[in-house]
């Protein structure tokens, strides 16, 4: 069940993060696995058109409308998690500018992962005798009651750009990972990659408020991240795009139908 399409030129929140897995060697596009028929695809070009899914926003601070997206400052964003990817904290901007897009990435992290909920909420509330501004409604209390709380102690996090990975990152249509619920055993943070080779990383801090500098820490081992792309392989239901086919053929018999035969990766 689709969520109902209010703009279609809304942009799907992943854009400035997608950017990062642009291949550009010969060819300029995204290589991805489609979760629906376990195909692995190309994309031509760099505006990642395969994620044309269209999102259900809740305003889960208090801040802007319902249904019209959050308030991102996109070129800090695009600043941001392109400084991450180049491992170059200098060029990430200013210091209220880099401290508002890691509140921005988690900001998208959210919306990508309650989109699920969100399209559940629609499926069951369309059974009930209501009236479509109702199940709007209905579906975003749902929504505000189970994340309103998580929004609200993200906010006080302390974040910190861990970059330089020696292994390349997934990214799937909802690439937030809550580590406190996910992993076994239970680790203390959350996170968000921002390009193949960096990731932002959230702690618990002891702050009253939001402010607080972004820190940056280079990394050569996958440390306690070894499990980010199995956690990802684990919960794609419509795309997971990574930066050459041998990750992508790795996991596709997982998504292949069971009586497909897989093919070989495109070439390129």
């Amino acid at each position: 069940m689709a969520v109902p399409d209010t703009d279609p030129e809304v942009l799907h929140p992943l854009r400035p993060f997608l950017k990062n897995w642009v291949w550009e060697h010969g060819r300029i596009g995204t290589r991805y696995l489609d979760c629906g028929d376990g195909q692995i695809k190309f994309d031509e070009g760099k505006r990642a058109r395969f994620a044309a899914e269209k999102s259900f926003y809740v305003a889960l601070d208090g801040d802007g409308a319902d249904g019209a997206g959050p308030a991102i400052h996109g070129g800090a964003l695009a600043k941001f998690v392109r400084a991450a990817q180049l491992g170059k904290p200098e060029e990430a901007g200013p210091v209220a500018d880099v401290q508002r897009a890691a509140q921005d990435c988690v900001e998208l992290g959210l919306v990508c992962a309650y989109q699920p909920d969100a399209q559940q909420a629609f499926a069951r509330y369309q059974l009930e005798p209501m009236f479509e501004d109702e199940i709007r409604a209905a579906v975003t209390q749902d929504i505000r009651t189970k994340y309103k709380g998580l929004r609200a102690q993200l906010a006080l996090y302390d974040f910190t750009v861990f970059y330089g990975f020696p292994a390349p990152l997934l990214i799937n249509e909802s690439p937030f990972i809550d580590w406190r619920v996910r992993a076994q055993p239970v680790q203390p943070f959350v996170s968000m990659p921002l390009g193949p080779y960096c990731l932002l990383v959230g702690t618990p801090s002891g702050k009253k408020s939001r402010v607080g500098p972004v820190l940056w820490n280079a990394v050569g081992t996958m440390g306690p991240f070894k499990s980010h792309n199995r956690y990802l392989v684990e919960s794609a239901r419509l795309w997971l795009v990574a930066t050459s086919d041998d990750q992508l053929a790795a996991v596709q018999d997982r998504f292949l139908p069971a009586d497909a035969v897989k093919p070989d990766a495109p070439a390129g």
